[in-house]
């Protein structure tokens, strides 16, 4: 009798007050519409664009000294090993990298120096290639990891991702494959930004909460482009009155690729094992008998807020997210984004590639099918590329709304999402998310020509 009411005795003020208020907050700041003028975003987002601002006139020297730095100490740590700096845990998480990761670190931090002094070959620190990664892309995800690093404990440690997880695993995991804790993911990318769906992804990874196919999944497929980028994408095609409907094409296209092409090669053949390789619980998510499923997930989330650090604890944390967003990812996403664009911009590749897509672009009646197939590839660089080369290129208003919703629904470019993934532990490698790319064109264009030829034509 003890026993039972030990079990169903209800939880003491503090677990409540350590599950509710830091959950609240990471709710209000990663996933609380805002509106600024006429735009919707979310207030991390916000206070992003704030401290973007604010380090504005030094960001660049900012970045350019945060990529040496981490060249020059993963070569010391790497191949000299000192004794004092091995004796220092997160110097050694932080520098001692694979030989892969050493070259891509030194490749991110010549690019840099070529670009922030201007020197070399134009195709490197060109205002398309090099020059494009640092002044545009690399300031907003240094404002968007020092404070996603810092403040994503709040939403990861307290409970909150247990609870929706839990509640929601019967939708999750039949469609999709994943745990039902993946909807705050996807929910924070959509009204955020999907560089912080991945940094949720990896980090919860790397604490063992999704396995290695698990990760991957939710990497190349729920980490969605926001709601604020749709709207300067559709606008760069010049149909900004078709937003609703574009939007409305974005999330049905996105939806139908979510259930199909996890469940196709590579995202299929990936392993069912956490990061050490251990295996997973088939009954994690299963419900006790006697149990509601509420009652369940409350329980759970409870256990977790009582096991939680406490401030100086997730303060800790924070920090440690945040510098290994910056030294671990900046210079990868400045390694691959420029090589990228020099391929994009240099070469005939994309435009090659592209060329076998013209027949399938018949078949679904899409005008202009010639010009569209050289967008099609490209967006694997940036995903913005597409929608300026349709801007310019193409005329008819029902290929430039399929060519800007599916530069949105491929989800991968190498410019910031590609290279996150990369930069992070989850178990994708380049190829693999070349193919993802082209699965998700694939799967994704026959919905948004028939929603297109229905909504536009």
């Amino acid at each position: 009798m003890t026993t039972q009411t030990s079990r169903t005795a209800a939880p003491d003020w503090r677990t409540l007050f350590a599950f509710i208020v830091p959950s609240l907050i990471g709710v209000f700041l990663f996933m609380t519409p805002v509106a600024i003028g006429e735009a919707m975003t979310i207030p991390i987002a916000v206070m992003a664009k704030s401290l973007q601002g604010f380090v504005g006139p030094y960001v660049d020297t900012l970045i350019l000294a945060i990529i040496c730095t981490t060249g020059v100490m993963s070569i010391l740590v790497t191949l000299f090993k000192p004794a004092p700096l091995m004796k220092i845990e997160l110097v050694r998480y932080l520098f001692e990298v694979s030989w892969i990761w050493l070259v891509t670190r030194l490749a991110g931090m010549v690019f840099i120096l070529m670009t922030y002094f201007k020197v070399g070959p134009a195709m490197i620190n060109s205002s398309h290639t090099g020059a494009l990664v640092l002044n545009d892309l690399l300031p907003v995800l240094f404002s968007v990891f020092i404070l996603a690093g810092l403040l994503l404990p709040l939403l990861l440690n307290f409970g909150l991702l247990e609870l929706v997880g839990t509640l929601l695993t019967k939708v999750m995991r039949p469609l999709f494959g994943v745990p039902g804790r993946s909807a705050v993911n996807c929910v924070a990318s959509w009204l955020g930004d999907g560089s912080v769906g991945i940094l949720m992804t990896a980090r919860q990874y790397e604490d063992k909460y999704y396995t290695q196919k698990e990760a991957a999944i939710i990497g190349t497929t729920f980490s969605a482009v926001s709601i604020t980028f749709c709207l300067v994408v559709i606008g760069q095609v010049k149909l900004e009155h078709l937003f609703a409907p574009f939007y409305l094409t974005v999330c049905l296209a996105g939806f139908v690729a979510a259930i199909i092409v996890p469940r196709l090669p590579p995202l299929r053949f990936k392993k069912d094992v956490y990061v050490d390789g251990t295996e997973a619980d088939p009954d994690a998510e299963a419900v006790p008998q006697g149990k509601t499923l509420f009652k369940h997930a409350l329980d759970v989330a409870l256990t977790k807020a009582q096991k939680a650090p406490g401030v100086k604890g997730t303060l800790q944390e924070g920090i440690h997210n945040a510098l290994d967003m910056l030294f671990a990812v900046l210079p990868v996403v400045m390694a691959v984004g420029t090589m990228a664009l020099i391929v994009a911009e240099y070469t005939s590749v994309f435009q090659v590639l592209g060329t076998p897509f013209v027949p399938y672009l018949e078949l679904l009646q899409v005008p202009e099918a010639a010009q569209a197939a050289q967008t099609i590839v490209v967006g694997f660089a940036d995903m913005f590329i597409p929608s300026i080369l349709a801007a310019s290129n193409i005329e008819s208003d029902v290929t430039r709304f399929i060519v800007a919703a599916m530069s949105v629904t491929q989800l991968i470019y190498m410019s910031e999402v590609g290279a996150l993934l990369l930069g992070s532990k989850i178990p994708v490698n380049l190829f693999e998310l070349f193919v993802i790319f082209i699965l998700r064109t694939l799967v994704t264009l026959p919905v948004i020509a028939l929603m297109a030829h229905w909504l536009v034509g």
